[in-house]
């Protein structure tokens, strides 16, 4: 049974988006208007040029922002050019390095790319929008600002703000600049609200502080109420930002990862990670994501395989996802090159230490190369570096009835489980 009006929120909660709204009623109100008129609201997600690709860790919002499109909704995409000039104090120790000019252009141009994979950008009602806050900013005047801006702002309410408070907290210097940093947010809200009648800011829960200085700013400066929505920041079963895989961001953008290791990514994810991936990851019915996260054992390996096709499909395009899949069954299958891969049949491969298996392979020679291999990260089980020499194969490294070993990029090979 439905529990909101519109069809925006019922997504967001069915499919585990939904953190934080800063009025709930309201903003459900606002949005079932807006579907039953067929006008689209307009909401916003903001990401400074810090890099020039966003990683699996940045999709969430993303994919909160596509779903937003997909209900008939208008998405704005706003790059802090002005606010990278600065740096988000949110969850950091220190102030961000200052970007030149050249890397906040290259920068832009690689998340243009990065946004254009999840959303439809165009002139029509619905297509998204991309902005620079740059445009707003390089020409305002300081003393403008503070009279207009800064009156609105309690020096003692910004201190209880989170990104704030916990620096404080652990004796880690703010700098004046930093400290700035959630009024030019705000003030981003209001101006999008000006230009483009945007009412909504979607962002992972880390950024409630200055999702809350844009809606005080709305209502004190122009007597309206702006929404936040705010998804959980994922994590894994150990309690890991989902996005890293052995400490290397999973790159959106083709030219800092290949559509394999992408597809491999999620192929990989933990049994307890598969249910909660399809929600979030994939464009999947509801009905279907159920019926895959029910399977158990073996099976849930099928759910990985459509997982990460899935997943890879809204990120690369359907040809890179084919290819990916394609490839993933040749290099555990047939071998890379078409051949067959070394292989070593057992009846459990439980408590077989990892240097043995590779001696077995014949990758190494001895065991003080296999702890030299391990030392420079060239030994991989199921794509995954071996950091612990003293480590032991286990059910849990089972897949598809194999393990898969690696050394290098380029010899692989495999332990068959009877």
């Amino acid at each position: 049974m439905s529990h909101f009006k519109s069809e925006f929120f019922n997504i967001m909660l069915e499919r585990g988006f939904y953190n934080q709204c800063t009025n709930e009623e309201g903003f459900d109100a606002y949005l079932a208007e807006c579907e039953q008129k067929g006008e689209p609201a307009v909401g916003y997600l903001g990401s400074d040029p810090t890099g020039d690709s966003l990683h699996v860790g940045h999709i969430v919002p993303l994919m909160m922002l596509r779903w937003f499109q997909k209900c008939g909704h208008k998405p704005l995409t706003l790059v802090g050019g002005a606010t990278a000039r600065i740096g988000d104090p949110s969850g950091k120790d220190k102030l961000r390095p200052f970007l030149s000019e050249e890397a906040l252009a290259h920068n832009i141009e690689g998340l243009k790319k990065s946004f254009g994979k999840f959303l439809k950008f165009g002139n029509g009602k619905t297509d998204a929008v991309m902005i620079d806050n740059w445009d707003w900013f390089k020409d305002i005047n300081y003393l403008a600002f503070l009279r207009d801006i800064g009156t609105c702002y309690s020096v003692n309410r910004m201190l209880t703000m989170d990104s704030v408070k916990s620096r404080l907290e652990r004796e880690q210097p703010m700098s004046f600049l930093e400290f700035n940093y959630m009024l030019l947010q705000g003030y981003d809200f209001c101006e999008l609200y000006q230009k483009y009648g945007c009412r909504a800011q979607i962002a992972g829960s880390d950024q409630w502080g200055n999702i809350t200085s844009g809606t005080e700013l709305g209502r004190r400066k122009y007597n309206v109420e702006l929404f936040g929505f705010t998804c959980p920041i994922i994590t894994d079963s150990t309690g890991k930002k989902m996005g890293k895989s052995e400490g290397n961001a999973v790159w959106i953008n083709e030219d800092k990862l290949s559509a394999y290791n992408y597809y491999q990514y999620f192929r990989n994810i933990g049994d307890t990670e598969v249910e909660k991936c399809l929600c979030i990851y994939t464009d999947l019915p509801m009905d279907e994501v159920r019926r895959l996260a029910a399977l158990k054992d073996r099976e849930i390996n099928e759910a990985k395989k459509i997982l990460a096709f899935e997943a890879t499909k809204i990120c690369r395009g359907p040809a890179e996802a084919e290819a990916a899949e394609k490839t993933a069954v040749q290099v555990f299958e047939q071998g890379a090159a078409g051949g067959e891969l070394p292989t070593i049949e057992m009846s459990s491969a439980e408590e077989l230490s990892v240097l043995d298996a590779f001696l077995q392979i014949g990758f190494v020679d001895s065991k003080g190369e296999a702890r030299r291999l391990i030392k420079q990260n060239g030994l991989k089980i199921n794509d995954k570096p071996v950091t612990d020499e003293n480590y032991k194969l286990s059910a849990a490294d089972v897949v598809d009835g194999q393990i898969k070993l690696s050394q290098g990029k380029k010899k692989h090979g495999l332990i068959k489980v009877a």
